[in-house]
């Protein structure tokens, strides 16, 4: 079997399933690692994807009855539904994707980093534990981590040491890929409970988010001094954090309609309002012109944010108001971000001198599940990607 461990409780209450042959056995299955909510949302299968689907979530090949009964429950009760499909934009450019299914089964791979030496590394968040990928043999090794850790992110320092946030026991964990040996930074304050998205600004310092309980972190690795400053806006819900070329960062909300900047000297925070009610930001990344480039996803748009000027513009994403906008990354002057809305989940990109977008699904193997959640570039111009759904990380090879 797959992952067994019970995390329902960190989610909302589940949502009725229908009556139906089946319906105690998908209650019970499911269940043990996520509520039946998440069933609802999803974009609806045929048998053989429903099956394919399962498959990365859990072993039932010695049960090939239970297996049977299991996605013919499904696949009668939730089939293909088409209210969510994207808008795809054709263009010139070509891309590749390559995919790497991660071994665990369930644990919800994501956010995956390049190291310096040229390996990927990703967090298995439901199965608590963080990973790595050697390109050149494709051989992938898994670091269980301390209990209830859950890592939402990792980051690599310049020393090729991985830092990972502890998402449900609040904590930062520092690996070290050679020894194994984890050393766990716990969080000063007892209502900071969930580092999110961690990022290293120019003198080697860790900042990272704290979402739910709203708080900037800032980790000095070489005292192990950990500092915390609340939002100005209650309930702005950090998310998203970069650094720009000055060493100081900025930060996404994802709980109201706001930028932040850290003056990482300081520990200042200084709030930039956004335009449009309903405006959340989950991610957002920075150009090598200092040009903030950010993900509306309340409301279904991409966003510029010029830092000296203090202009703002945004574009309607392709797939509308309920596309979701999610992870970003500015690479070669171009801005690429996901439609998480969407099923499929799609991949976009967008030309700021012509404002020009082209689009792609993203697989996940021959059928299409999951949401990308972060991306970032790698050494040699492409973009690693993930699918949580389904284990997948991908790297973007894109037409030079």
């Amino acid at each position: 079997m797959g992952l067994t461990f019970a995390i329902v409780s960190g989610y909302v209450q589940s949502k009725e399933l229908p009556d139906g042959d089946g319906k105690a056995l998908v209650e019970g299955l499911c269940s043990s690692c996520h509520t039946t909510n998440r069933i609802h949302t999803s974009l609806g299968y045929s048998k053989e994807d429903w099956t394919a689907l399962i498959n990365t979530m859990t072993d039932l090949s010695a049960d090939k009855a239970l297996q049977q009964q299991l996605v013919s429950y499904l696949a009668a009760h939730f089939p293909p539904i088409k209210d969510r499909v994207p808008t795809l934009i054709s263009g010139d450019i070509d891309i590749r994707f390559k995919e790497w299914v991660v071994p665990t089964l369930g644990q919800r791979s994501r956010d995956p980093v390049e190291a310096p030496d040229g390996k990927i590394w990703w967090a298995g968040q439901w199965g608590n534990l963080i990973g790595s990928i050697d390109t050149d043999t494709g051989a992938m090794h898994e670091y269980p981590l301390p209990a209830g850790a859950m890592p939402h992110s990792v980051s690599v320092d310049k020393d090729g040491m991985i830092w990972y946030m502890g998402n449900k026991n609040g904590s930062v964990g520092r690996l070290n890929p050679d020894t194994g040996d984890i050393r766990v930074y716990s969080m000063p304050n007892d209502d900071a409970t969930d580092p999110h998205t961690g990022v290293f600004d120019n003198h080697g310092i860790l900042w990272f988010t704290l979402q739910h309980s709203n708080y900037i972190g800032r980790l000095d690795p070489v005292t192990g001094e950990v500092q915390l400053k609340k939002m100005p806006t209650a309930d702005a819900r950090p998310y998203g954090i970069k650094s720009d070329a000055s060493g100081n960062l900025w930060v996404a909300c994802n709980g109201s309609n706001c930028l932040v900047s850290v003056n990482a000297e300081t520990f200042e925070l200084s709030e930039v309002k956004l335009p449009g009610e309903g405006t959340t930001v989950r991610r957002l990344d920075i150009a090598p012109d200092g040009i903030i480039w950010y993900v509306n996803s309340g409301l279904g748009k991409l966003g510029r944010y010029n830092p000296d000027t203090r202009e703002i513009k945004e574009w309607p994403s392709p797939s509308g108001p309920d596309s979701h906008p999610y992870a970003i990354a500015v690479l070669d002057g171009m801005v690429w971000y996901n439609e998480s809305g969407m099923r499929p989940d799609v991949l976009v990109r967008f030309d700021p001198g012509t404002e020009d977008f082209q689009s792609w699904a993203i697989p996940s193997g021959d059928f299409y599940a999951g949401i990308l959640r972060h991306m970032r570039p790698t050494s040699d111009g492409a973009l690693l990607i993930h699918q949580s759904a389904t284990n997948r990380i991908i790297r973007v090879d894109i037409e030079k």
